[in-house]
């Protein structure tokens, strides 16, 4: 259930990663083409702004994940509200300051950056950063919405305004060249519009009756903006790592005056965030699912869960480097057009460049994992030598041993040997050298309950029903049970097992249930996950006993018999927890 879980959420998640870059990748290919090299120029210098509201876009977005995965699983529905309430006001907040800041000192903005007073790239660099940060409020908004689109399993909708974004701003870059003439302030302010069209059909849902998050002002607490804000640090840590990386190398290339390769650089960053986009919503997933099942001391879900992103990672990873090295010739051709020399140099740049994209990915993958298990400071510091420490050092080697042409290899560099660092960690905590999921799991020995004491089954008919209903009594029995606790044990998963097969199982659709049963010292919990309609027996329960007409009798003895049961639906699954 998990890899089909996995495979679900991970298109949706890959596509809300890319979201922000495919504004940016438009842009540069749009300028490249229409706009000439010192507009690419400008573009690349600009970008560290842009990262740095990506950052804080981030930082809000993957604390949105973690307290609201929590929260989620834990059923507590005003938490989830008051951290939505809170990001929105907050994401206001700080892109209207943004915004003021970058439009009252643009120059300096643009002088930090690096851009010379008195060019034309100086020029073009403060008119394309007055043109984007038209649409700071949105650009942040459009990312911190998005884990709230994948909790309430709102994937498809996400994807649609992922696509109209991108259609939006490829349709008004043409306008901006061809009709308007706005140069690159144009081209920022085409993004910045287009952030708002994919906001609007994010708020149909948000506004409608169905939505699962409440807009409270009255239930906004400091600290709920505290917490979010504390989980994020790890990717904020991580964005602002990278625009570090961007700058530092912009700076190397542009005091030895290499403009051109300054261009190649911003093309590179450009594609490269695109091309990271399965990296990264594959970690987002992993981040997403971890922090589930680190809520419910799930063990056995926790190291399949490892197993699957490890192994998308390869595989997606891997076809995506031999696919785009065949054509990064024509990629790069996209960006650079009418210079053949600079064409090849940047080709070049680019194959050496993709060859970083599997390390990359497990980096990402691991790095996130460990946040949503709390591990926050091994994930800040993979997130540190990264995209900062590790690819700098390798940079300033690289340009200083092999010239221009060797500086493109410190992007593998630095992510191999992050990689080999997380091994490393690995190795020296569990005593020895190994790839299993057990050990990179980097659980705490007392993390959950022993394996002896769980029972894990899936079920996929009424008849499985009736066998794991005699399993679990066997089970029960073996572990100090006695025959009314057995008995008990074996009525709820009968009752309940049956009624999601009649009725979530018959809409003709394949469907997937998941049986868990925990011993933890007295207490007997029965979790039943499945990927039906959403349907909460609680309510429906309270229901019936106001109508007085509570006709299911076997749902009657699972709440007579039950000390306590628990609904809670998160990432579009059914999660019931009886605890006898």
């Amino acid at each position: 259930m998990i890899k089909r879980m996995f495979k679900n959420m991970l298109l949706a998640q890959i596509a809300s990663s890319a979201s922000v870059t495919i504004c940016m990748l438009v842009d540069s290919i749009m300028i490249g083409q229409f706009l000439g090299v010192d507009a690419v120029a400008a573009y690349g210098i600009a970008s560290p702004v842009l990262f740095v509201f990506a950052a804080i876009g981030a930082l809000m977005s993957t604390g949105i994940q973690v307290v609201c995965s929590r929260s989620i699983s834990k059923g507590d529905t005003k938490t989830t509200n008051n951290c939505y309430t809170a990001a929105i006001l907050l994401a206001l907040t700080v892109s209207v300051i943004g915004l003021l800041v970058v439009y009252f000192f643009t120059g300096s903005i643009c002088s930090l950056l690096g851009a010379q007073p008195g060019t034309r790239v100086f020029d073009l660099t403060g008119r394309y950063l007055r043109g984007f940060m038209f649409g700071a409020p949105s650009f942040i908004l459009s990312q911190i919405l998005v884990p709230f689109m994948l909790l309430s399993n709102n994937r498809s909708r996400l994807v649609v305004a992922v696509l109209v974004m991108s259609v939006s701003d490829i349709a008004m870059d043409f306008l901006n060249v061809i009709l308007f003439k706005g140069g690159m302030f144009g081209m920022g302010a085409a993004s910045a519009l287009s952030y708002y069209f994919a906001l609007i059909i994010a708020a149909f849902y948000l506004f409608s009756k169905d939505c699962l998050y409440k807009f409270d002002i009255k239930g906004f607490r400091l600290r709920n903006c505290a917490e979010m804000l504390r989980n994020g640090i790890p990717t904020a840590v991580n964005q602002l790592c990278y625009t570090g990386q961007v700058f530092i190398i912009n700076q190397i290339l542009l005091s030895g005056g290499h403009s051109d390769a300054v261009a190649v650089y911003s093309v590179l960053s450009t594609l490269g965030a695109l091309c990271f986009s399965a990296g990264a919503g594959i970690g987002s997933v992993a981040l997403s699912l971890a922090g589930v099942f680190h809520v419910e001391e799930d063990r056995h879900s926790i190291y399949e869960l490892v197993n699957v992103f490890v192994r998308f990672a390869i595989w997606i990873d891997l076809a995506l480097t031999v696919v785009l090295v065949l054509i990064s010739r024509l990629m790069m051709g996209m960006f650079i057009s009418g210079s053949e020399g600079l064409l090849d140099f940047g080709t070049m740049a680019l194959r050496i460049f993709l060859l970083c994209l599997l390390p990359s990915s497990l980096n990402s993958s691991f790095k996130n994992y460990y946040l949503g298990i709390e591990r926050i400071r091994f994930s800040e510091v993979i997130s540190f030598l990264q995209n900062l420490l590790f690819p700098v050092l390798a940079a300033l080697l690289m340009y200083f041993t092999a010239g221009v042409g060797g500086i493109w290899f410190c992007f593998l560099i630095g992510e191999t040997l992050t990689l080999l660092t997380i091994c490393v960690v690995v190795w020296i905590r569990s005593g020895h050298v190994s790839f299993k999921a057990p050990d990179f799991a980097l659980l705490e020995p007392d993390f959950g309950v022993s394996d002896d004491d769980v029972m894990d089954i899936p079920i996929e008919t009424a008849e499985d029903v009736s066998r794991v209903s005699e399993e679990a009594s066997s089970f029960c029995a073996g572990h100090g049970g006695d025959k009314r606790t057995c008995s008990r044990l074996a009525l709820c998963i009968e009752e309940i097992g049956i009624n999601i097969i009649k009725h979530g199982f018959s809409d003709g659709k394949d469907h997937n249930m998941q049986l868990r049963i925990i011993k933890k010292d007295d207490t007997w919990m029965i979790g039943f996950r499945d990927d039906c309609k959403g349907f909460d027996p609680v309510k429906y329960k309270k229901k019936q006993v106001l109508d007085n007409s509570f006709s299911m009798l076997g749902l009657r003895l699972v709440f007579e018999t039950a000390s306590d049961i628990r609904y809670v639906n998160a990432l579009g699954l059914n999660n019931l927890t009886i605890t006898l």
